[in-house]
């Protein structure tokens, strides 16, 4: 593991548990492989695990038995990192990029993730034969954007679970049209990991009617 890496914060095997050691290997091999894939910048080494890996894990409990999609999946943030953490849930990770991909699925044969999906397209093409009961994205798009790409890959009464950043009630205010547009309920932001993580993680919650 290149040397500025950040070390593991002790809060880690707390979010884990005993998945710990899988969230160990895929840090490590993200640390080192990361760069030359073009999934993170150097200068995030020093942040990895609280800026990314934590920040997804924080996620976990807000997932139910079921199935759940993650648009966008790039590195594998939050799919492989919830992926690890859940492991009684089924995740696809949708993902256009072959290089990518290809990343995802070295992970996933690495980890020895059994429940984990790769599939290779871009969401708004993507068509399945069930939708998902929850549907994950990070820093993909803005909600406006998202809603009407995702909420047809998700079964009614199921929830969009979108992480954002600090702007996330504005998001909010300015996907109005498309919230009305396509029957949206329960939408909110929660905070999560204030007094656990150094920075907060914000995700926006909605239900699709």
């Amino acid at each position: 593991m290149p040397e500025n890496t950040e070390v593991e914060p002790g809060v880690a095997a707390d979010l884990f548990g005993n998945r710990i050691e899988l969230a160990r290997e895929f840090t490590n091999a993200l640390a080192t492989h990361g760069e030359e894939y073009g999934l993170i910048g150097p200068l995030e080494l020093p942040r990895l695990w609280t800026r990314h890996v934590l920040n997804c894990a924080i996620v976990a409990p807000l997932l139910r038995e079921g199935t759940v999609g993650d648009i966008g999946s790039g590195a594998g943030l939050p799919g492989l990192i919830l992926a690890i953490a859940r492991p009684e849930i089924h995740f696809t990770l949708i993902e256009p990029m072959e290089r990518r991909v290809k990343w995802l699925n070295d992970q996933v044969r690495s980890l020895k993730l059994d429940n984990v999906t790769v599939l290779r397209d871009r969401a708004e093409d993507v068509r399945l034969a069930e939708g998902f009961d929850q549907l994950t994205a990070r820093a993909v798009s803005a909600f406006s954007k998202l809603i009407p790409m995702c909420a047809p890959l998700v079964v009614p009464g199921g929830e969009f679970i979108l992480m954002k950043g600090i702007n996330a009630a504005k998001e909010i205010d300015a996907a109005e049209k498309q919230i009305r547009r396509f029957k949206l309920r329960d939408v909110s932001v929660v905070e999560l990991g204030e007094g656990v993580l150094p920075e907060t993680t914000r995700v926006i919650r909605a239900i699709v009617s």
